[in-house]
C-alpha cells in the first residue's frame, strides 16, 4: 500500500527500502515504523512510502487523515517573525534542556518537532544572520546559544550548496551540541566570574556528554552525533575533547565550530562582554588558516558582511555615519562618511576602529 509519511501510524511495516537522494536506504524493508521514523521519512521529504495493509499487531492498517486542526496550526507558526519564532524555540529549549538535567532522555521526537520548523525558514533570516546574538540575555543565554548555533549552522550549511535534507541534520547537530551541558555542574553554568582550571575542565566535557545523550538514539545519524562529539575540535589540533585534526574532524564538526565560535564571540555572557560581529569576522579569518575550514569561513562571511554603498553603521567609536566605499579584500573595514563632520574614515588604515552596528536607514 502506497501511502505519503503523513498518513503513516506507529506499527505500519516497510515492504521496501525507503531511500534518499544518494540512493542508499534510509529505512530499510521489514521495519517497524516508530513515531521518530515517521518524522524522519517527513523532514526528508519522501513523498510516498510502501507498506503493509497490516500493522505489527495484526490490526488492520487504516491511513492517518491529516486533521484539520493540524494544518491550521502549522499556518498560525508560520505568521510568527522569525525572531518571535526564534525566541519561542528557546523557550521551549530551555524546558527541554531542564529536563536533561533531571535524568530525562532526550526525546528526539520532541527536539525535531522542535526546531525543524525553524530551520525550514533559514531563507526568513537573510542577512539579519550576524545579528541574532541581539536577543540573548546573559542568564539565558546558554539556551539562545544553542538554538542559534543550530540556525546558523543550518544557514552556513545552505550557503555551501548541500542539499536540504543536509543542511538540515547540520542545523539539528549544532542545536544539540550543548545538549550536555546539562551534565554540568549548574553552579559553572551560571558562574559570574572567570572559571578556574579545574571548571573549564568539566566544561570541556561537554561535547563528550552530548554524544552519550546522543549515542543510543537510532533515530539520529552517525554524522549528526560525530558532530556533536567534535564541534570543539580545531584542523590544527588544538581543540577538544579528542585533540584530533585535519580530516579526522567531521565537515559537519567544522561548520558547527564556525556557528559556534561566532555566536559565543558576539554575544554578551555572564563572564564576558561581547564583541562587534565585524571585530569577530576579522578573527575568524586571523583563525581560517589554522585553526577552522578556510573554505567553509569564506562562505560564511561572503554571505554575512552583506554592506554596501550607504549602508548606515555606528563605529566602535560611537559615532555615526554612511559607507561611501567598500573593497571586496576588506568586506569588514569599508570608507565610512561620519554624520558629525562630513569625515570620510578608512578603516583599512584605523585598525583600532571598526563597525560596530548597521543602522537602520
Amino acid at each position: 500500500m502506497l501511502v505519503a509519511p503523513s498518513q503513516l501510524v506507529p506499527g505500519c511495516v516497510l515492504l521496501r527500502d525507503v531511500k534518499g537522494k544518494s540512493n542508499r536506504p534510509i529505512i530499510p524493508e521489514k521495519t517497524v515504523l516508530t513515531e521518530e521514523h515517521i518524522i524522519i521519512l517527513q523532514k526528508y521529504l519522501i513523498p510516498m512510502v510502501d507498506v503493509a495493509t497490516k500493522l505489527t499487531t495484526g490490526d488492520t492498517y487504516v491511513p492517518k487523515q491529516v486533521v484539520v486542526e493540524e494544518v491550521m496550526k502549522q499556518g498560525t507558526k508560520q505568521t510568527l517573525s522569525f525572531s518571535n519564532h526564534y525566541k519561542e524555540v528557546v523557550g521551549k529549549y530551555k524546558k527541554l534542556f531542564m529536563q536533561w538535567q533531571n535524568g530525562m532522555p532526550i526525546d528526539i521526537s520532541a527536539v525535531r518537532e522542535l526546531i525543524i520548523p525553524l530551520l525550514e525558514r533559514i531563507d526568513d533570516i537573510s542577512s539579519d544572520a550576524y545579528s541574532l546574538h541581539h536577543e540573548a540575555t546573559k542568564t539565558e543565554y546558554l539556551y539562545y546559544h544553542s538554538v542559534a548555533v543550530g540556525i546558523l549552522s543550518a544557514y552556513i550549511g545552505r550557503k555551501l550548496k548541500h542539499p536540504k535534507g543536509v543542511w538540515l541534520q547540520i542545523g539539528l547537530a549544532g542545536f544539540l551540541s550543548d545538549c550536555g551541558m546539562a551534565k554540568v555542574d549548574p553552579a559553572i553554568i551560571s558562574k559570574a566570574g572567570s572559571l578556574t582550571n579545574s571548571e573549564f575542565a568539566e566544561i570541556k566535557k561537554h561535547p563528550t556528554y552530548s554524544y552519550r545523550l546522543l549515542e543510543h538514539v537510532p533515530a539520529i545519524t552517525p554524522s549528526v552525533k560525530l558532530a556533536v562529539l567534535q564541534h570543539h575540535e580545531r584542523l590544527d589540533g588544538s581543540g577538544y575533547p579528542l585533540g584530533i585534526a585535519q580530516d579526522k574532524i567531521h565537515p559537519y564538526a567544522r561548520i558547527i565550530a564556525i556557528a559556534d565560535t561566532y555566536y559565543a564571540m558576539t554575544s554578551e555572557r555572564l563572564y564576558q562582554e561581547r564583541k562587534s560581529a565585524f571585530q569577530v569576522i576579522e578573527e575568524l579569518q586571523k583563525e581560517q588558516y589554522s585553526k577552522l575550514d578556510h573554505q567553509i569561513v569564506n562562505v560564511f562571511i561572503h554571505h554575512l558582511v552583506n554592506v554596501s554603498v550607504g549602508t548606515r553603521v555606528v563605529l566602535s567609536n560611537g559615532q555615526a555615519g554612511k559607507i561611501v566605499f567598500t573593497n571586496s579584500d576588506n568586506p569588514t573595514r569599508p570608507m565610512v562618511q561620519l554624520d558629525a563632520n562630513a569625515e570620510i574614515i578608512v578603516l583599512k588604515d584605523t585598525p583600532d576602529l571598526y563597525i560596530d552596528e548597521i543602522t537602520k536607514n
